[in-house]
């Protein structure tokens, strides 16, 4: 696997940062696990109120948590004062999402100063197996600071 240093040295405080601002994670009781540079696991313990009619966790579910990985790996390489866009992903559902505890492992295959191209996999454990569920390969996009972009965060509603 290729190793990647981080224009940012304060990559992992503003990576944790960004992810803690995304409140669909929290919503989600998802958590980072792992934090390298241009790697991150996620974790996430099954609810039942995130499955759907047969009481797997949703697909929408799995892709959030897939995507929010590729995004946390690629900004770990971004320079400092840049954010962060997902613009493209394809996603396969390989296996129903039946578990007791799931994780998110993402990892930059292409770093890029504007596009950045990542892979991730899910992973179901039940009964202590770990259990392939969905791979997703994506792209993102480096977004240069703007300088209302704290304002505009204060009038999304809530």
């Amino acid at each position: 696997m290729l190793r990647f240093q981080p224009k940012n040295p304060d990559y992992r405080a503003t990576a944790i940062h960004t992810f803690e601002q995304q409140r669909a994670m929290k919503t989600l009781g998802i958590s980072i696990a792992r934090l390298e540079p241009g790697e991150v696991d996620l974790a996430m313990d099954y609810r039942v109120d995130l499955t759907q009619q047969h009481g797997f966790v949703h697909a929408g579910i799995i892709t959030a948590g897939l995507d929010t990985a590729c995004g946390i790996a690629a900004f770990t390489l971004m320079p400092a004062a840049t954010g962060i866009l997902t613009v493209e992903f394809k996603t396969n559902l390989l296996a129903p999402a039946r578990g007791e505890r799931f994780a998110f492992r993402a990892t930059v295959v292409k770093p890029g100063r504007t596009l950045t191209v990542c892979e991730a996999r899910a992973y179901a454990t039940h009964d202590g197996v770990e259990t392939l569920i969905a791979t997703m390969s994506g792209t993102l996009m480096a977004l240069a600071a703007r300088e209302g972009a704290a304002k505009d965060r204060a009038r999304a509603p809530a």
